[in-house]
C-alpha cells in the first residue's frame, strides 16, 4: 500500500514546517516540500490533513505486556495489554517486561506475546529478565538473551531499593550490568540494564557506587520510577549529569506530595538545562501500582495505563512547552537509548511510524508499521481476541 500524506505540519521531531509524506509499505520513502505527481495506476491512498501536526510514533520502553500485579495473590494479577489499548494512546513501539512475578510470567512467555503484537501491525520488544537476581532468561543467561533472540534489547526491569527486590549487592549488580553491557556489544543491540527504583532510603547508591567502581560506561545504567520520591529524583538527575540516562514513569496522581508527576519531572529537567537526550518517559503500561503499609501488604491498587504518556505530553503543552522540545523524550530519546535505528523520527528511510495531533496535543489518528490503526480517534485495526469495547472476546 502506498499512502501520501499531503499537507502536514512536520516534526521529525524537530519542526520541519509544512510537508508531504510518501509512506510505501512499511517504511517513509519521501518527504518534500512539493506534492509529487504519482501514476493513478500506483493506486496511492491520498490523505489532506489540514496541516496539522504530525510527529513520531511515541517509544514507551516500560509496558507489562503480558500483565503485571500478582503481589496480593493470583487473582490480582493484571491481565495482558490488548493492542487498541496502545494504538489509542499513540504507542507504536512497545517494549515489554517482567516485575515482581518472574516465575509465572516468563521471558519466553513475553518473548511470545511481542510477536504477536508485531503480527497485529504493532513493532514489540522484550527486556530480559525481571525483579529478580539471578534474573530470568529464555536461554540461560541475560548474554545469550541479547546475542540469540532478536526482539530482546537489555536486561530489566530489574528492581534496587524496594522489599519486593532480590537485594542485590554492588557485586550482584555489576555482574548483571556486565552481561547486558557484553551482551550489546555481542549483538549490536542496546545492552543497557534497565532499573526499577523503589521507594527505599538507598535510592540510587548502588548505581553512584556502580560508576564509581567500575569500567562500566554510565551508558548501561537505565533506571526507572525516578520521579516517584523528590529525593531520588534529584539523584537521578545528578545521574544524568555523569551520562545515564533516566526514564520517568507516567504514574497517576496518587496525592502524595513527596512524588513528582512525570510532567513535573520532565519540566524541571529541561528547566535545569540537563543534557536532553537522556530522559526518556514510560507508562509502566499494563503494570500493578500497589500501595503497601508498613508490613509490606498490600493495601491499595491501581493498574498502569499506555495512554499516560499522551496525558503527559498535553499536560506540558498546556503549559507553554513547546512540542518540539518535549516530543523527544517519548520519541527520539528512547529511540537512541534502545539503538532502534528507524524508530524515533520521521524521515525517509525510517518506520512509517507517526501520529497526527489536534489542536491541543491529543492523538486523533495513529499510523504503525504503514498501516492506519486509528483515525479520527477510533481504532480501525483490533487485537485477534478484542470486542469492539476494547475488550478480550
Amino acid at each position: 500500500m502506498l499512502h501520501l500524506l499531503r499537507n502536514v505540519e512536520l516534526y521529525d521531531p524537530a519542526p520541519q514546517g509544512p510537508a508531504h509524506i510518501l509512506v510505501a509499505g512499511e517504511s517513509i520513502v519521501w518527504i518534500g516540500a512539493a506534492a509529487p505527481t504519482l501514476p493513478r495506476t500506483l493506486g496511492v491512498e491520498e490523505h489532506d490533513l489540514g496541516g496539522r501536526r504530525v510527529v513520531p510514533g511515541f517509544i514507551d520502553v516500560h509496558v507489562h505486556l503480558t500483565g503485571g500485579g500478582g503481589e496480593a495473590g493470583p487473582n490480582t494479577r493484571v491481565p495482558p495489554v490488548l493492542l487498541s489499548r496502545l494504538t489509542r494512546a499513540g504507542t507504536t513501539t512497545a517494549v515489554g517486561l517482567l516485575g515482581t512475578d518472574d516465575i509465572v510470567r516468563t521471558p519466553a512467555e513475553l518473548v511470545t506475546v511481542a510477536r504477536g503484537l508485531i503480527a497485529e501491525g504493532l513493532s514489540a520488544y522484550c527486556w530480559s529478565g525481571g525483579y529478580h537476581l539471578p534474573p530470568a532468561t529464555v536461554t540461560g543467561s541475560v548474554r545469550g538473551d541479547l546475542v540469540l533472540i532478536d526482539l530482546v534489547v537489555g536486561v530489566g526491569e530489574i528492581a534496587i531499593s524496594d522489599h519486593r527486590s532480590s537485594q542485590p549487592s554492588l557485586d550482584d549488580l555489576l555482574k548483571v550490568a556486565a552481561e547486558a553491557h557484553v551482551g550489546g556489544l555481542m549483538s549490536g543491540k542496546a545492552g543497557v540494564l534497565h532499573l526499577h527504583l523503589g521507594e527505599g532510603e538507598r535510592g540510587l547508591a548502588l548505581v553512584r557506587a556502580a560508576l564509581d567502581q567500575s569500567e562500566l560506561p554510565p551508558a548501561v545504567f537505565y533506571p526507572t520510577h525516578v520521579n516517584r520520591k523528590r529525593a531520588l529524583w534529584s539523584e537521578a538527575m545528578a545521574l544524568a549529569e555523569r551520562g545515564c540516562t533516566v526514564d520517568v514513569t507516567a504514574f497517576p496522581p496518587s496525592g502524595d506530595d513527596d512524588e513528582w508527576l512525570a510532567g513535573e519531572a520532565i519540566a524541571q529537567y529541561l528547566d535545569a538545562g540537563l543534557p536532553p537526550g537522556r530522559l526518556t518517559a514510560s507508562s509502566d503500561g499494563g503494570g500493578c501500582l500497589p500501595s503497601f503499609d508498613v508490613e509490606g501488604r498490600v493495601t491499595a491498587m491501581d493498574v498502569g495505563q499506555p495512554s499516560a504518556l499522551s496525558e503527559t505530553m498535553c499536560w506540558l503543552l498546556a503549559r507553554g512547552y513547546p512540542l518540539e522540545r518535549v516530543l523527544p523524550v517519548f520519541t527520539a530519546n528512547p529511540a537512541r537509548v534502545l539503538r532502534l535505528e528507524r524508530k524515533g523520527r520521521l524521515a525517509a528511510g525510517s518506520d512509517a511510524d507517526l501520529l497526527v495531533l489536534d489542536d491541543r496535543g491529543g492523538i486523533t489518528d495513529v499510523m504503525a508499521r504503514g498501516r492506519w490503526h486509528l483515525r479520527d480517534g477510533v481504532p480501525i485495526v483490533r487485537g485477534t481476541f478484542e470486542r469492539e469495547g476494547g475488550g478480550t472476546t
